[in-house]
């Protein structure tokens, strides 16, 4: 009997985490567009999952210096449209594809022409180099105004809705006359 019982609870523990392995797995880093930039010494392919690029759309950047990662560094700054420009960020290796430095489910806020710069530091020295005229297309959708006013319309018509169950309701309201709702007048 506890033999039954034993394999019963295993059962019940292990076919749910066994069917579940192809759900839980990584989706793979599908790139469907890539550009050359030459990094001083260093060729960089910077791979798009998305192309064109659009603004508010997130995908997936990919930076593979050629040769691979080993021993070397790098530093990426992103320039808008504006001509406003981040930091310039430590290349790390993307967390789904890990044999190259990239970024994850990331979006370029605005449209226009972007400038990525990159530096890579390695065994042949230092070396800067640039992506530039990188067109980003307005964002996919309606504008993100209607969006939003769209999305609280049920928030407005759920407080409304709130606000007139709680009038109704409300056992300690005073009539015009001074009696007490639920009281007969007479």
């Amino acid at each position: 009997m506890i033999k039954r019982l034993f394999a019963l609870l295993a059962a019940i523990v292990f076919v749910p985490i066994a069917t579940a392995a192809p759900a839980m797995a990584y989706e793979p880093v599908n790139i469907v567009h890539t550009e050359h930039v030459q990094v001083g010494p260093y060729g960089l392919t910077v791979g798009f999952s998305t192309w064109p690029l659009r603004a508010m759309q997130s995908l997936d950047f990919t930076f593979a210096p050629d040769g691979g990662l080993d021993g070397k560094t790098g530093t990426f700054m992103r320039t808008g449209p504006s001509g406003s420009h981040t930091r310039p960020a430590s290349m790390v290796r993307h967390p789904r594809k890990r044999d190259v430095w990239g970024l994850d489910v990331f979006a370029l806020p605005v449209e226009g022409p972007w400038k990525f710069d990159f530096t890579i530091d390695g065994p042949q020295g230092h070396g800067t180099g640039t992506l530039s005229g990188l067109q980003v297309l307005p964002q996919p959708g309606p504008p993100l105004t209607l969006s939003w006013i769209v999305c609280a319309l049920p928030f407005v018509a759920l407080i409304g809705f709130l606000v007139v169950v709680w009038r109704r309701g409300n056992p300690g309201r005073i009539r015009a006359s001074g009696v007490p709702t639920g009281v007969a007048a007479g």
